[in-house]
């Protein structure tokens, strides 16, 4: 009796293992709750990254020095600018954010490449769960069901538990595109539980009214929808796959009319949608700095420091690329430009690559380019989940090393036969040797 407990006790490797994916899935949990900072998440990731470090569990491949090297200079590049800085304290936390952030990436990353397929599932589940949670918060706060429910919304916008809906919108795409993703591959029976998933957290994304997540939400999904028609072999799953996005879309136009219905919706809706705000194009708007903020920037190579620019203009810079030169300096905008191509020149080969993980590339690939497009209308230098992101496909992109170095020393050595020489050639070459 003792001896058959003994033999169904998991190996410490194994309850190690489980224990730290269980870490794993519970951190990326907690990455959906900052609407207080420091957030838990921080916390929490400072201790999985010690006790993965203590343990000897992380390894940082060379494929991985493209993102090591530019996040480190991303990151020097905000400390030469602290010296440009007028709050210095201010500016010192917010470069300590970035430095954690940047370290992050590189944790996901190297974690990731060892074990891609375990560890991205732990990931990927975990996100979801933080995307389900929070979505139904940001519902359930948005008409007044929850108690407090003014400490889930901003400017009658669900924001859940995040500080701005616009950074709660874009932190849902992921999650979702993963769902209908495994909705367009898998017969709908399968994907019962995805489909209901993904409607929740599709409502929080247009109750959020972030303009820059709705666009984001219909570019990532058609580009997996594309893709998973491209990779189907099979006639029969191409139909599918164009017989479950038509009736996608008649799902979410019910759910979209149901939600206008209510008028305080609709109303919101209609100020929304429209492209061009007056906060867009009026005088000192967002697109007037960017303008004024690029001139800014060709005069100092330091750059200016961070919440500079937006003492100085009244708002923001809200993109992206001009606060890598504005926070960064050159070095760090450079940085920054030099890692959107290099990420984008190391992923976008492995799209077609058949491996087990390839749907969680498609979908963050997918992600990662919507995020680049409202890079120009953005300020995301703090976004928790864009580093998640790159974190995961720079794994992704070390574990396809790695599959490929294991390939080629799989494959039987090539042997060359050398044909004998006929019985009256080797007499002669036997001669003239003589």
């Amino acid at each position: 009796m003792s001896e058959a407990v003994l033999s169904t006790a998991p190996s410490p490797r194994v309850a190690g293992l489980r224990l730290s994916n269980l870490g794993l899935g519970f951190v990326i949990f907690l990455s959906g709750f900052v609407i207080f900072e420091p957030a838990p998440y921080e916390f929490a990731l400072i201790g999985l990254m010690a006790v993965w470090a203590a343990a000897g569990s992380l390894k940082l491949s060379r494929p991985l020095l493209p993102l090591i090297v530019l996040m480190m200079l991303y990151a020097a590049g905000g400390a030469l600018t602290l010296t440009q800085a007028e709050d210095f304290p201010k500016a010192l936390m917010a470069l300590c954010v970035t430095v954690f952030l940047a370290a992050s990436s590189i944790f996901y990353a190297a974690i990731v490449s060892v074990e891609p397929e375990e560890r991205l599932r732990v990931m990927c589940r975990g996100y979801v769960a933080a995307a389900v949670a929070t979505s139904l918060i940001g519902i359930l706060a948005y008409f007044d069901v929850l108690p407090n429910s003014e400490m889930f919304k901003l400017y009658s916008r669900a924001k859940s538990t995040f500080q701005d809906p616009n950074v709660f919108g874009p932190f849902l795409i992921l999650p979702l595109v993963l769902l209908v993703q495994h909705i367009l591959t898998h017969r709908i029976r399968r994907s019962l539980i995805e489909l209901v998933l993904s409607l929740v957290i599709f409502l929080a994304i247009f109750l959020s009214f972030s303009r820059a997540a709705w666009g984001l939400t219909v570019f990532a999904i058609l580009f997996c929808a594309a893709m998973a028609f491209v990779n189907e072999r099979d006639a029969r799953g191409k139909m599918r796959i164009l017989g479950y996005a038509a009736g996608g879309f008649v799902a979410v136009g019910l759910l979209l009319t149901v939600a206008l219905s209510f008028d305080a919706v609709s109303s919101l809706f209609a100020e929304r949608a429209e492209l061009v705000q007056d906060y867009d194009a009026g005088r000192y708007g967002r697109f007037e700095r960017h303008i004024i903020g690029f001139f800014m920037v060709l005069e100092k190579p330091l750059g200016i420091g961070p919440y500079t620019f937006g003492l100085t203009l009244g708002e923001d810079e809200h993109n992206m690329l001009l606060k890598g030169f504005t926070v960064y300096g050159w070095l760090g905008g450079f940085s920054y430009l030099l890692l959107i191509g290099a990420t984008l020149i190391a992923t976008t080969p492995l799209l077609r690559k058949r491996r087990p993980w390839q749907p969680i590339l498609i979908a963050t690939y997918a992600v990662y380019l919507g995020h680049l497009m409202i890079h120009m209308v953005i300020d995301q230098d703090h976004w928790r989940h864009l580093f998640l992101i790159y974190g995961m496909l720079w794994g992704m992109v070390a574990a396809e090393k790695r599959a490929q170095i294991a390939e080629r020393r799989s494959r039987p050595p090539l042997v060359f036969a050398v044909p004998a020489l006929p019985r009256s050639a080797q007499i002669r070459a036997g001669r003239a040797s003589s």
